[in-house]
């Protein structure tokens, strides 16, 4: 289950609702064996907002903490995909959704620290690993 920060509420420094809010939905979720992946939408959050958020999710029990929703005007970046994989534990996955559009894009993702990796190009990225797969150089960069 995907679900959205109250964006209005963290900037506003409104935490508590932040996290209740969460919680209300990680615990909901849970009981149905859903797991929660937290949307950021970072494009609109300075590095610390991104940073408390990525905790607060964590405290609320979220599984994922996600960059962004791919419909605002920017999308994942390797600078954020790194900044909230240091703001939460091993047990809480970072997902990189909004502008993954190649292999090598994915590769950098999950070496900057992303264990999922949202692509609308899903097919043509599958495509490319297969063929580099044969080609002995899956895990080489191509650009």
């Amino acid at each position: 289950l995907d679900m959205v920060i109250n964006i209005g509420r963290l900037v506003a420094g409104d935490t508590a609702a932040v996290e209740q809010d969460i919680r209300a939905v990680v615990e909901a979720a849970h009981r149905r064996g859903a797991i929660v992946k937290v949307i950021l939408e970072n494009v609109y959050l300075n590095d610390e907002q991104k940073r408390t958020a990525c905790r607060i999710a964590e405290r609320a029990g979220a599984d994922f903490v996600k960059t962004s929703t791919g419909f605002a005007p920017g999308g994942a970046t390797l600078e954020d995909v790194a900044l909230m994989r240091s703001a939460v534990s091993a047990k809480v996955q970072v997902k990189a959704a909004g502008g993954v559009r190649s292999l090598d894009a994915v590769l950098d993702y999950r070496a900057a620290g992303c264990t999922r990796c949202g692509a609308t190009a899903s097919a043509a990225i599958m495509d490319e690993a297969i063929r580099r797969e044969k080609e002995g150089t899956l895990c080489e960069r191509e650009t």
